[in-house]
């Protein structure tokens, strides 16, 4: 089994056509296939090497490795379609040769007539054939003298085009509706539907995944494959991902791209895992599942043909599944670039990573996404008595608990750091002794000294970073970050200034 995804290199890669190659490497992997990129350039002014590039990387990002096309090579290349050009003029003279092709000269201005007059008669826009009959000799005269002309391919008439798609059943068209469809450009380039037959016959595609924008492309490429007296792949035509109002997924809701998708802070097992769920099911009931399992269970006749819409509250359920699953080091690497554009970090040390690793996986699993990490994080990095003083609620309940906020100050003055849960447990228990206080009434003012915050992780999360941070030294690449008795005392002093006892 040979499969492919071909994508063209002019935007970044939808999350759409990331789907159709994610079903692709799954029937490769899951049968031992063969998982082939070809990149499809033949779009001059559109395509460009950034987005190849950046199609390359969000697919490796995705975990869908290649092994044959770009960056890998193979013994069917070239594998961008513009080192291909020599391949497909030749065959183009083949299919002149024998007649199943022929040159049309008809300029744009009289294919545009000609497609209104169709419109406005209540036909299908085709080519009228008015090139059809000109001798193959006179026509190549007429490019010899510098005529610009087209190449188009020679549809049989009065015959239907039928296959069988794995995923749709029996297709049938009929030719009357086709048109003879252009082969090469005058500029020399390929046409889309030829230049995909000859690659895809050339590099010996078994099986053809993509979108079911694609169906009414099917017909005129086996009439191609027909011409050419080769077999061709298995068709499977699989639905177009949807938006939550059932139109195609656009800017309109949201994001589209994997791009989007990896700058939003998703993770790409989580990503992969998701996008697999867009039309089918592994089944027995379950649906989180590593990439090479799902690979595992992946069949072509349990796609469905129901169009998948993109929720992306699932993809956040999902998503925060690996968050709770990843490595604390991975997440730690991973929040950086979320922390530094805060700038509460810039190039962390050894002992800053090691330091994030510990304050990060708490937060991360409480999130959908990790650029949702500084607001969890915002404790730790810009503590602010007086920011937090500036509030009416949070004033007004620190006022009345004046006296367990004092105590709080006290206590961290004589306590050792509270590195971890138990040091954090111990002090609270003193806590509640030298105040009588208990629940709520105790841990609340907590919170609001130490973090400057109504809510958040929970404190013996939040405490033991503080103090895990304050403890890093000045060149660790990390904002300095006040333990946790500075803060209590800062809170403290700040609170008698702005509500004097008494008063």
């Amino acid at each position: 089994m040979r499969v492919r995804f071909a994508p063209s290199p002019t935007g970044q890669l939808h999350v759409g056509n990331a789907r159709t190659a994610l079903f692709n490497w799954l029937l490769a992997r899951g049968s031992g296939g063969t998982f082939i990129l070809r990149i499809e350039d033949t779009d001059v002014e559109r395509s460009t090497l950034e987005s190849e590039r950046a199609i390359l990387e969000d697919l490796r990002w995705l975990g869908l490795e290649w092994d044959e096309g770009i960056d890998t090579g193979g013994d069917r290349g070239p594998y961008r379609q513009s080192e291909r050009l020599h391949i497909y003029r030749a065959h183009a003279v083949e299919l002149l040769s024998r007649g199943r092709a022929y040159r049309c000269f008809c300029p744009p201005e009289q294919l545009e007539m000609d497609r209104y007059a169709a419109l406005r008669q209540g036909q299908p826009p085709r080519y009228v054939g008015r090139c059809r009959a000109i001798a193959e000799a006179d026509a190549r005269a007429r490019v010899e003298r510098g005529e610009p002309a087209v190449i188009r391919f020679r549809v049989p008439e009065n015959r239907d085009v039928v296959f069988n798609d794995l995923v749709r059943g029996e297709v049938r068209f009929s030719s009357e509706v086709i048109g003879d469809p252009v082969l090469v450009r005058s500029d020399g380039n390929p046409a889309y539907n030829y230049a995909v037959v000859v690659d895809d016959a050339l590099m010996g595609i078994t099986h053809v995944i993509r979108g079911e924008d694609h169906i009414s492309n099917t017909p005129r490429q086996l009439l191609l494959y027909e011409a050419f007296g080769w077999q061709p792949p298995v068709f499977a035509h699989v639905s177009l991902v949807l938006g939550p109002d059932h139109g195609v997924l656009s800017k309109r809701h949201g994001a589209t791209s994997v791009a989007e998708f990896r700058a939003r802070g998703y993770l790409p097992e989580a990503l992969a895992n998701y996008l697999a769920l867009l039309g089918w099911s592994p089944g027995d009931g379950e649906e989180l599942l590593p990439i090479e399992e799902l690979a595992r269970r992946f069949k072509l006749e349990d796609v469905g043909r129901s169009a998948g819409v993109f929720d992306v509250e699932k993809l956040a359920w999902v998503n925060r599944h690996y968050l709770k699953l990843a490595a604390p080091d991975r997440l730690a690497r991973l929040a950086v670039p979320y922390l530094q554009r805060e700038g509460w970090v810039s190039e962390p040390s050894a002992d800053a990573l090691a330091f994030l690793a510990r304050a990060v996986a708490p937060a991360a699993a409480s999130v959908d996404r990790l650029e949702q990490l500084p607001a969890r994080l915002h404790f730790l990095f810009d503590f602010s008595a007086s920011r937090a003083l500036e509030s009416d609620a949070i004033r007004t309940e620190a006022d009345a608990a004046r006296d367990v906020i004092a105590a709080l100050a006290k206590e961290l003055a004589a306590s050792p750091p509270l590195l971890d849960r138990e040091t954090f447990r111990a002090m609270v228990a003193r806590l509640r002794e030298r105040t009588g206080q208990k629940g709520k009434a105790l841990l609340h003012p907590v919170r609001l000294a130490l973090t400057g915050e109504a809510e958040g992780l929970e404190l013996d999360a939040a405490v033991p970073a503080i103090e895990q941070g304050a403890r890093l030294g000045d060149g660790e690449g990390i904002r300095r970050i006040p333990g946790a008795a500075e803060r209590a005392a800062a809170f403290r002093d700040r609170l008698a200034l702005l509500v004097p006892p008494g008063l």
